[in-house]
């Protein structure tokens, strides 16, 4: 039985990543999840497979490389996907050392304790090990032209102290690639959306506010463009990666879903109301009225379009579901986990987006 240390995997997508493993492979693998649980980090997440044999979960910090190591020394890992860090820009502007500590040194100790526990007397590796570091497109910057794309060799240009983190943990996967020909693969994917999405990233911030009748923040004019992939077609892409990509090659991740935030809002606004049953009291609070612009994000990238070709020509790969189609799916969601929304919008949440939005 295969063995796949998960990190982060009480976060968005990792409790969806470990969610697609489990229904794909079943019985056939053995999971481990590490997570610090910080406010992101929500066991609930995992209900569903928490009682599960194979499955098991280590509170953790991939700081603590006295835990990590205990981790590798107790079971034979076979796979590693790293996703544990910190990933919100404006808590990266607001306190930029907790992301180095996490991105960067915790993404230290991750490769250190993996090329320990696989590399052999003679300087080669185990067969059959891997570590996959999954990464953001926010590495290579903003793009200003509306027909250019973010490739694989697109140089990394990051303008936020997450993309710098972030750009700096995948510089350390490629040196250890580089240096001890390293079993790795480095993706950097386009922003997700779905289910267990933590309300401070826009599309469950505008699900959940307008829901309850509150402003909807969109920062500067709202023409900021990203690129929006469904979360479990991004955990597809991380089996497949992990199962037939090159070893040593990076891979972008795209979802062939370019808008602007403010688009993104009104489809948000237009599927509520389309959703929601006559009668219930919700349909009225939603409204184009809620609509609040304030002050731009310092540093605010522009745009963002990732070419996942690379990706498609060699593995087989490209995104299945359609932005109409993946935000009812993640609105369906949030309809029927209200007590889970409920849970992650209280205490420290509430004080934050008071500080972020006043």
């Amino acid at each position: 039985m295969r063995t796949y240390l998960v990190t982060g995997g009480a976060g968005f997508i990792g409790s969806n990543y470990i969610h697609y493993m489990f229904k794909k492979y079943n019985n056939e693998i053995r999971i481990i999840n590490v997570d610090a649980l910080t406010y992101a980090g929500n066991l609930e997440n995992l209900k569903e497979v928490e009682n599960k044999e194979n499955y098991t979960f280590v509170k953790a910090d991939i700081c603590d490389k006295e835990a990590i190591e205990k981790i590798f020394a107790e079971n034979e890992i076979d796979r590693v996907v790293h996703f544990a860090a910190e990933s919100h820009v404006d808590r990266s502007i607001k306190n930029p050392e907790v992301f180095v500590q996490t991105n960067v040194l915790g993404t230290l100790v991750m490769l250190n304790a993996a090329k320990n526990a696989w590399m052999l007397e003679d300087g080669s590796f185990k067969e059959d090990k891997k570590f996959l570091h999954v990464s953001t497109d926010e590495v290579y910057g903003s793009l200003e032209e509306d027909d250019t794309f973010f490739y694989e060799t697109t140089p990394i240009d990051p303008h936020s102290p997450y993309s710098a983190s972030k750009a700096s943990s995948d510089m350390l996967v490629k040196s250890y690639i580089d240096t001890y020909k390293f079993p790795a693969n480095i993706t950097n994917c386009s922003n997700n959306y779905g289910p267990y999405q933590f309300p401070e990233k826009l599309i469950p911030l505008i699900i959940n506010n307008a829901l309850q009748g509150k402003k909807l923040p969109v920062y500067g004019t709202g023409t900021n463009v990203r690129d929006w992939l469904y979360v479990d077609d991004h955990a597809k892409a991380i089996d497949m990666v992990q199962e037939n990509g090159r070893l040593g090659e990076r891979y972008n991740i795209g979802g062939h879903n370019e808008k602007q935030n403010i688009e993104i809002i009104h489809i948000i606004l237009d599927t509520l109301q389309e959703m929601l049953p006559e009668g219930d009291e919700r349909k009225k609070l939603v409204s184009k009225d809620l609509i609040t612009y304030v002050e731009d994000r310092k540093g605010h990238d522009k745009r963002y379009a990732i070419a996942p070709d690379k990706i498609k020509e060699e593995i087989g790969w490209y995104p299945e579901t359609m932005f109409k189609d993946g935000i009812k799916l993640t609105i369906k969601w949030y309809f029927e986990n209200e007590d889970w929304l409920k849970n992650v919008t209280s205490g420290d949440y509430q004080k934050y987006y008071q500080d972020m939005y006043q």
